[in-house]
C-alpha cells in the first residue's frame, strides 16, 4: 500500500531529478554560442548586461551548481551554510578577476575536467569516504573548499573571457560579471535549502542523500570523461578532424575579413607573405579560395603571445553553414599542406585572450586565390620572383 510519506519522498525525489535535467539541458542550450545580434546586446547594454550574464551562466552551470549541492548537503546551521559557500564563493572571486584582468587564459576542457574531479571530491567527502574506504582521516574541509574555489574562478574566467570585453572599463565589466554569478549562485542556494530542508524531515531522507551523493560521484566522473575527449581535440588537433553544422561560439569571427564568394577560376601556383593584427581580447579570420585537389603550404608564426587556432574550410555556395575542420590548437606558430577536399573557402580563425594586439606573420604557397585583394586596392611589392608578392596588415 503507498502511503502519503511515500508519496512526499517520491515527489521530492522526482523533483530533485527534474532540476537535475533542467539544469543540464539550459547549459547544453547556453554552450551553443552567442549570435552576432546577442553579442551586440552585451556591448550595448553595459555592465548590467554583464551581471545578467553571470546569473544566468551560474545558473545553468550544472557543475559548479552540483558543487554548491555538496557542500551544503548535510549542512544544518545557517552559520555553517554561511561559512562554506562564503569560502567557496571567495575563492572563485579572487581568480575570476585576476584571470580575467591579466588575461590568463587556461585550457578550459582541462579547468573543466578538474571542476568535475571537485563534484566527485566533494561528494565522496559527504559519504565519508575517506574514512570508510581510504582509512585515513579528510582534508581539511574548509582549505579544499576555497582551494577548488579557485580552480572554479578559472573555469568562470575562461567563459567570460569568450565575451566582447570592453578594454576601457575592463574592470567594471568583471566585477559585474562576479556579481551575477553571485546573484545567481544565491538564487540556486535558496531553492536549494528549501529542496533539502523539506527532503530532510523524510524518513528516507538517508537513504536518498546516500544515493543522491552517489549519483554526484557519477555526474562527476562522466563529465571528467567528457571534458578529458575535448582536451584530447585541442593537445592533439590532427587527430580529431570534424565537420559541423555550424561553428561554436570559441570558433566564429567577430571580425571576418571581407571575401568574395564568387566561383573559383583556375589557379596558378604562387606565394604570399601576409601580415594580419589580431586586436587585444579579440579575433579575425583570414580566407583564400581554393579549388579541389588543389595544393597549398603554409607557416604562421605570432611575434608575441600564443594564440587559439582553427585551420577550416567551407565549401562555395553551400548555405547550411557546413564547415571542416582541418587543425586547431593554441600555440604561437604552425606549419602545414593541405590538399583542399573541396572547392571553397579555406584558412585560419584566429582569437587573442591577451591585453595586446598580436600580429600573425603568414606565408603561403600554392594554387589558391587571395579574398582579401580588390582590384587597384593593394599593390605587391616586386620581389626577384614574380610570383610572390609581400603585402601590408589587411586589417
Amino acid at each position: 500500500m503507498i502511503t502519503t510519506k511515500m508519496l512526499l519522498n517520491r515527489n521530492f525525489f522526482l523533483l530533485f531529478t527534474g532540476l537535475f535535467v533542467l539544469l543540464l539541458l539550459s547549459n547544453l542550450a547556453y554552450a551553443h554560442g552567442m549570435s552576432e545580434a546577442e553579442k551586440q546586446s552585451i556591448i550595448e547594454g553595459g555592465n548590467l548586461r554583464y551581471m545578467w550574464l553571470g546569473a544566468t551562466h551560474m545558473l545553468s552551470g550544472y557543475d559548479h551548481l552540483a558543487f554548491v549541492f555538496g557542500i551544503i548537503f548535510f549542512l544544518t546551521t545557517f552559520r555553517d551554510i554561511a561559512k562554506y559557500v562564503t569560502a567557496f564563493t571567495l575563492g572563485h572571486s579572487v581568480t575570476l578577476i585576476y584571470a580575467t584582468f591579466t588575461g590568463i587564459q587556461l585550457n578550459y576542457f582541462a579547468i573543466d575536467a578538474i571542476i568535475a574531479l571537485s563534484v566527485c571530491y566533494i561528494a565522496f567527502a559527504n559519504i565519508d569516504g575517506f574514512r570508510k574506504y581510504l582509512n585515513i582521516n579528510p582534508p581539511n574541509m574548509m582549505l579544499m573548499i576555497i582551494g577548488l574555489g579557485l580552480i572554479h574562478g578559472f573555469g568562470l574566467s575562461t567563459r567570460l573571457q569568450e565575451l566582447p570585453l570592453s578594454e576601457d572599463s575592463l574592470l567594471l565589466n568583471i566585477i559585474s560579471f562576479n556579481v551575477g554569478i553571485e546573484i545567481g549562485q544565491i538564487s540556486a542556494l535558496a531553492l536549494m535549502l528549501i529542496i533539502i530542508a523539506a527532503w530532510r524531515k523524510s524518513h528516507a531522507f538517508q537513504t536518498f542523500s546516500l544515493v543522491a551523493n552517489y549519483l554526484l560521484i557519477l555526474m562527476g566522473g562522466f563529465l571528467f570523461l567528457m571534458q578529458m575527449h575535448g582536451y584530447e581535440h585541442t593537445t592533439n588537433p590532427e587527430e580529431f578532424i570534424t565537420s559541423a553544422k555550424a561553428l561554436p561560439e570559441a570558433v566564429r569571427a567577430k571580425e571576418s575579413i571581407p571575401m568574395n564568394t564568387a566561383k573559383v577560376n583556375q589557379q596558378d601556383h604562387q606565394s604570399d607573405t601576409i601580415n594580419i593584427t589580431i586586436p587585444a581580447r579579440g579575433d579575425k579570420e583570414y580566407k583564400l579560395s581554393i579549388e579541389k585537389g588543389a595544393s597549398l603550404t603554409y607557416t604562421w608564426k605570432t611575434d608575441n603571445d600564443k594564440l587559439f587556432f582553427d585551420f577550416h574550410g567551407e565549401p562555395a555556395g553551400d548555405t547550411t553553414g557546413f564547415f571542416q575542420s582541418y587543425k586547431k590548437n593554441t600555440a604561437s606558430e604552425s606549419t602545414g599542406t593541405l590538399s583542399a577536399p573541396f572547392t571553397g573557402t579555406h584558412g585560419w580563425y584566429w582569437k587573442n585572450n591577451s591585453a595586446s594586439p598580436v600580429t600573425v606573420m603568414l606565408d603561403v604557397e600554392g594554387q589558391y586565390q587571395r579574398l582579401d585583394l580588390k582590384q587597384g586596392q593593394v599593390q605587391p611589392i616586386p620581389t626577384q620572383n614574380s610570383n610572390t608578392k609581400t603585402h601590408d596588415t589587411i586589417d
